[in-house]
């Protein structure tokens, strides 16, 4: 028997990374404002953890683009996997030479390139596609807040959102 709405209990879990983090933020405020020496330097210490934990949690929040969309993501050891109904693929990430947003399809795509093989296509929905918020803000060079302001846009095309340095631009494509 739960004494919760499973709407309010799925709020309260999409949002129990920020308000974790909140917690520990308002409790480094409170050691540092009623102490002081080391006391004081290490609640200064806990509400910058706390500040920085809530800018990753939110982040992840906008990360989220949804569920219930085909196939599922696995990670497992630096190797993206998606299997769907119609496709997929795995790819290393030491070998992944671009990341880019595809939107022609329904729903959205994360377009993951490597040399000599066909694209691996995810949509932002599969079950499991949240992880690849840690994969992909591990990139080297990868500007995190441009691919979360580029998944909240609806301009229809494919946007590369991260090529490994040093590598060619991949060529255009016919769809």
């Amino acid at each position: 028997m739960s004494f919760m709405r499973s709407e309010a209990a799925a709020a309260l879990t999409r949002w129990q990374g920020a308000l974790i983090s909140l917690a520990v933020l308002a409790l480094g405020l409170l050691i540092a404002w009623r102490s002081f020496g080391i006391t004081f330097w290490l609640g200064v210490f806990i509400t910058l953890a706390g500040a920085i934990s809530l800018v990753a949690a939110l982040q992840r929040m906008r990360f989220a683009a949804g569920a219930g969309g085909p196939g599922v993501v696995d990670i497992d050891e630096g190797a993206i996997g998606y299997f769907g109904p119609l496709g997929g693929g795995v790819i290393a990430r030491s070998e992944m030479t671009s990341l880019a947003l595809d939107r022609t399809g329904k729903p959205a795509h994360w377009a993951l390139s490597q040399p000599g093989q066909p694209d691996v296509m995810i949509p932002l929905t599969a079950s499991g596609a949240d992880a690849l918020f840690d994969v992909f803000a591990a990139l080297p060079g990868m500007r995190t807040e441009q691919m979360l302001a580029e998944m909240r846009r609806t301009a229809p095309g494919r946007i590369l959102l991260w090529q490994k340095p040093g590598t060619k631009p991949a060529h255009l494509r016919l769809t």
